[in-house]
């Protein structure tokens, strides 16, 4: 029986090989680039398809989408309404809702070029930046704070948001936006703006405790490997750190070789402001800081002084709590040191602080049962304490928002490379044979990367960046044009925004795709010029009414001959609330801001509410991006992680939403001060209040039907009301802000603050149709 077991494995072996063979020879030679998947060859420009609804192409950008609809034999849906336009288009571009104001001038322009000059005035207002802005920091993992146990807050990273929000405002080309992020402080070592923009790379989640030094190199190395290989090239790279990627031809060694590029790579969280680039904020923070320093200065040297007895000895102690690897260079003479010794001892004395002194005298003075203790440390650890609390009555005269001069940057550590190892399983501890920079097969076989040593570094990330815009590179341009179509239509052409490989979902419109890249770059990397292609095709102008014949034909829309609804980001909703109640603050940039949240938090030092209620008013972009502590308002809407790259926002449904907006304090006030803005602008005319409500929420009128229930629920709300008095002590909610001398039935007006809060709180309000 073993014989034939044998015999029959034998048989079905040499089966498989000639069968192998036969399908190898049968196979005719070819170029391999032609065999490569559609994302990885060449971008060329595509020839315009010619289609028979001409009159329909108001750009090339129709034609595309029109031929695969006519192809399917389905229609494109009939063009919206101004007012349904204007709000799409002023959500999308600003992320914000149209004043009443700006609706009815472009409904009332008559003028031949009305949507360009709508467009045009949204791409050149400010407001453009922080909204692409908040897109691009979902996929830098942007947050104002390290994560892990303490997640200490990084007082400096609202730098990089503010130079994301200008890079956009600016229209800078997105070629050289990606260079200033990757490689900005090698390239422009000169340009303080570039050297902040590698904060793109900085934003990964810390933890300053890690006790394994090398450890912690590779793994931050992963991070901005990852990071790189899915926010611009669209590729989940990171599976191949532990095993040859199993649906994209990328080998664990070519991971590793893209990994070589971060060798050297470390960050300074204190590089210094150059001289008179400070802005209104930091000048303003030190000047309060000074003047703090001054009250407490006999205070702090006091501590100083009783800390420098034991400094020495407390620096050798935290020093020695690292890991064998780490300690081998950390106690190693700095004239012996190897470029990983350089790197690891870097990080070291980035993450010491004064705290790590203050922890080794409480050690020392508490801990009997430790070879540190010392009794008379327990004196002066009571007489440091006692100071702490003297010093604790002045922390009204700190600065509470504002930041020193400094800024955080990539540096590189020194110009010889720091060896990047091959390893298996993707295992720290198992490191294999050493590797050098190379970019995988799959996406640049024909292109040789070439490495000069900056005046400061390697120069292997501005090799990488340089590949990242080559015109060599096929991805780039793909990847984020496909980005800004899902921003615009919901859905990418490539709806797997973050992976066009093979596990990715095929394209619906390559032709288009290409046609948008290559544009994209014959325009110079012109975001805003891409963005107003898309906002004034018919594509964009089709309405959104569900259509049976679409539904039956293509139910997932992958054709758009129907324009897609998609409900509000987390911050388009409380910003809009803000905006539409004239609440919102319109100041742009400077540090992050700390609204007020529920007390039921218990956020304790991590979330101190801003003194300054103007900045409780401020965009959502500016709010406190803590990782432990999200804000809660937002979080019931699913904002990004920032933990990861964010590529899209999900779209959940749960009752916490509705809780969410109508027990909010914070929404009840904009309600009723929405409420006050309405009667003011409307007058006592109740139809003229509904009409004026809805166009300031949703663009349009009441209809009949609509303008009956309003109607019955204040009719309804007003009784409500009127009973819950009957104790002679008014608390309910009223109009704010009303204009001077204008007379109300408080009653009504009440049931009015209502209506407005449960209109805001409908789907006409959080979807854009």
């Amino acid at each position: 029986m073993k014989k034939k077991v044998i015999y029959l494995a034998v048989l079905l072996s040499l089966s498989a090989f000639a069968t192998g063979q036969e399908k190898k020879e049968a196979t005719p030679k070819a170029n391999p680039s032609s065999n490569k998947a559609w994302a990885y060859t060449e971008v060329k420009a595509p020839e315009i398809p010619a289609v028979k609804q001409k009159a329909w192409v108001r750009n090339p950008i129709d034609a595309f989408v029109l031929a695969k609809l006519e192809n399917a034999k389905l229609k494109p849906s009939p063009e919206t309404d101004r007012g349904t336009y204007i709000r799409r288009a002023t959500l999308d571009a600003w992320g914000i809702l149209p004043t009443v104001e700006e609706v009815r001038a472009f409904e009332n322009d008559k003028s031949p070029n009305a949507y360009e000059k709508l467009v045009d005035r949204l791409l050149a207002s400010p407001h453009f930046g922080e909204r692409q802005a908040r897109r691009w920091l979902d996929l830098a993992r942007y947050a104002d704070s390290a994560g892990f146990q303490n997640d200490n807050t990084r007082p400096n990273n609202y730098r990089y948001r503010d130079y994301v929000i200008n890079a956009f405002n600016q229209d800078k080309p997105f070629n050289q936006f990606v260079l200033e992020q990757v490689a900005g402080d090698e390239l422009y070592p000169d340009s303080q703006d570039a050297k902040i923009a590698t904060g793109f790379l900085a934003g990964y989640p810390d933890n300053s405790n890690s006790r394994d030094l090398v450890q912690r190199k590779y793994q931050i190395a992963t991070d901005m490997t990852d990071l790189v290989g899915e926010t611009f090239l669209a590729s989940t790279i990171g599976c191949a750190r532990c095993h040859n990627h199993k649906a994209d031809k990328v080998s664990q060694k070519e991971y590793f070789q893209l990994q070589a590029f971060f060798s050297n790579t470390q960050f300074d969280e204190r590089a210094r402001l150059a001289k008179g680039t400070e802005t209104e904020d930091d000048k303003a923070y030190v000047k309060a800081q000074a003047a703090y320093n001054e009250l407490t200065k006999e205070l702090r040297a006091k501590q100083k002084a009783i800390l420098d007895t034991v400094r020495a000895e407390g620096r050798k102690y935290y020093n020695e709590r690292y890991l064998t690897d780490s300690r081998e260079s950390i106690f190693k003479p700095e004239k012996e040191w190897t470029a990983l010794d350089r790197w690891v001892n870097f990080r070291k004395d980035a993450v010491a602080s004064e705290q790590d002194i203050v922890a080794f005298l409480r050690l020392s003075a508490e801990d009997k049962d430790t070879a540190e203790y010392k009794e008379e440390n327990a004196s002066k650890y009571k007489e440091y304490q006692k100071l702490t609390a003297e010093l604790r009555k002045f922390d009204k005269q700190r600065p509470s928002k504002g930041g020193s001069n400094f800024y955080t940057t990539a540096v590189e550590i020194g110009k010889d490379p720091i060896p990047t190892q091959l390893r298996f399983g993707g295992i720290h501890e198992r490191p294999l044979e050493a590797v050098e920079p190379g970019l995988p097969a799959l996406w640049a076989a024909d292109y040789k990367t070439e490495i000069t040593a900056s005046k400061t570094g390697t120069g292997r990330r501005a090799a990488l960046a340089n590949w990242l815009v080559s015109e060599k590179n096929p991805l780039t341009a793909r990847v984020y044009v496909n980005r800004v179509w899902a921003q615009l239509f919901d859905k990418g052409i490539v709806s797997t925004v973050q992976d066009f490989g093979r596990a990715g979902t095929k394209p619906t419109h390559p032709e288009l795709i290409d046609y948008l890249a290559s544009n994209f770059v014959k325009n110079g990397w012109s975001v805003k010029k891409l963005q107003r292609d898309i906002l004034l095709s018919n594509v964009y102008r089709q309405a959104s009414a569900e259509r049976l014949d679409v539904v039956k034909a293509d139910p997932e829309n992958k054709l758009l001959a129907v324009y897609p609804r998609k409900r509000l980001d987390a911050e388009e909703i409380r910003d809009s609330l803000l905006y539409v109640s004239d609440k919102l603050e319109n100041k742009i940039g400077g540090p992050a801001v700390f609204p007020p949240v529920p007390s039921s938090l218990n956020a304790g030092n991590q979330w101190e509410v801003s003194k300054d209620e103007a900045d409780h008013n401020r965009r959502s972009i500016y709010v406190f991006v803590r990782r432990s502590i999200p804000y809660p308002l937002t979080q019931a809407f699913d904002p990004a992680n920032p933990s990861n790259p964010h590529h899209k926002r999900e779209v959940t449904t749960t009752p916490l939403q509705a809780l969410a907006l109508f027990n909010s304090d914070l929404v009840s006030n904009w309600s009723q001060a929405l409420a006050g803005k309405i009667i003011t602008a409307a007058g006592k005319d109740e139809n003229a209040q509904l009409d004026q409500l809805y166009v300031t929420l949703f663009a349009r009128k009441p209809s009949k039907d609509e303008r009956n229930v309003l109607k019955q629920f204040l009719d309804n709300q007003e009784k409500v009301i009127q009973e819950r008095t009957w104790t002679g002590k008014f608390e309910v909610a009223v109009p704010t802000g009303l204009k001077q001398g204008i007379q109300i039935n408080p009653v009504r007006a009440a049931a009015f603050v209502d209506l407005v809060h449960t209109v805001s709180n409908s789907n006409d309000f959080a979807y854009r149709f």
